[in-house]
């Protein structure tokens, strides 16, 4: 029997299936590890619950999936749910902000970050990966932030598992023109706040000196970005983007300039 026409064909039907696997829509970022301290010089908070590397981005995805878009981001540490949250993690808030080819785009962000993006490097849509449930982070949204809060997306439900957190946003929420492996990705990795300050959407703050439950290397004042780690790129390296001058009274003379990286 001759063998060889049939493995042929199943060769070309799995090179098809690999092709359009290639281009059905994805991105996938590495950075580096080790990198989880905001300039260069932040620290962990002391209480035990925040385990190295908790907050160390190692590798970002944004994939399609049918209707939907399923956003990936890996830390260097087996996740943990000390605080009881339900969905398999509790200290980290990571915001995926998008820049989805839609024209325009904001260069703000909010407080309790302290961060802008660079000219040419606006942000559409805002994807918040957050142990909190839904109804909290999006009733937070609309009470803190504003009219950027009509561009934050919320997955129905978010999931920690292993070393990595994912959440689905539908592609027509996010907008632009659907070129998922064009767009521009920028990651933030921050801490889950259940009791925020008045003005912060459910991040924690970095201080001068760490404490229980602060972030310390940083200042006490609103000058320097409550930010751990970012995604590193070609044109976008962290210490660079996360740069920071303060005024005496703990005021911003120069704020921290995220740009997004690209396939």
């Amino acid at each position: 029997m001759n063998r060889v026409k049939p493995i042929l064909r199943t060769l070309a039907a799995a090179a098809a299936l690999a092709l359009v696997g290639a281009h059905a829509g994805a991105v996938e970022f590495t950075d580096p590890r080790g990198d989880d301290k905001g300039p260069g010089n932040y620290t962990y908070p002391t209480d035990g619950v925040y385990k190295s590397g908790s907050f160390d981005i190692v590798k970002f995805s944004a994939v399609k999936s049918g209707a939907n878009v399923d956003f990936s981001v890996d830390v260097a540490s087996n996740l943990e749910d000390p605080w009881g949250m339900g969905g398999g993690f509790a200290v980290q808030m990571i915001f995926v902000f998008v820049k989805t080819g839609a024209p325009g785009g904001r260069a703000d962000t909010w407080t309790g970050l302290n961060v802008k993006f660079a000219p040419g490097h606006e942000w559409n849509k805002v994807i918040v990966l957050s142990p909190q449930k839904k109804a909290r982070v999006t009733s937070e949204a609309d009470a803190k932030l504003g009219a950027l809060a009509k561009d934050v997306l919320v997955p129905n439900l978010t999931r920690g598992r292993g070393r990595t957190i994912t959440g689905s946003i539908p592609l027509a929420d996010l907008g632009g023109d659907g070129n998922v492996d064009g767009w521009g990705y920028q990651v933030v990795m921050q801490s889950n706040e259940g009791f925020p300050a008045a003005t912060d959407f459910l991040t924690r703050k970095v201080n001068e000196y760490e404490g229980q439950h602060r972030f310390g290397g940083g200042n006490d004042g609103d000058c320097d970005p409550h930010v751990m780690d970012v995604l590193d790129g070609a044109d976008a390296k962290q210490a660079e983007m996360l740069a920071y001058e303060c005024g005496p009274n703990g005021e911003s003379k120069k704020m921290a300039m995220l740009k997004m990286v690209r396939k």
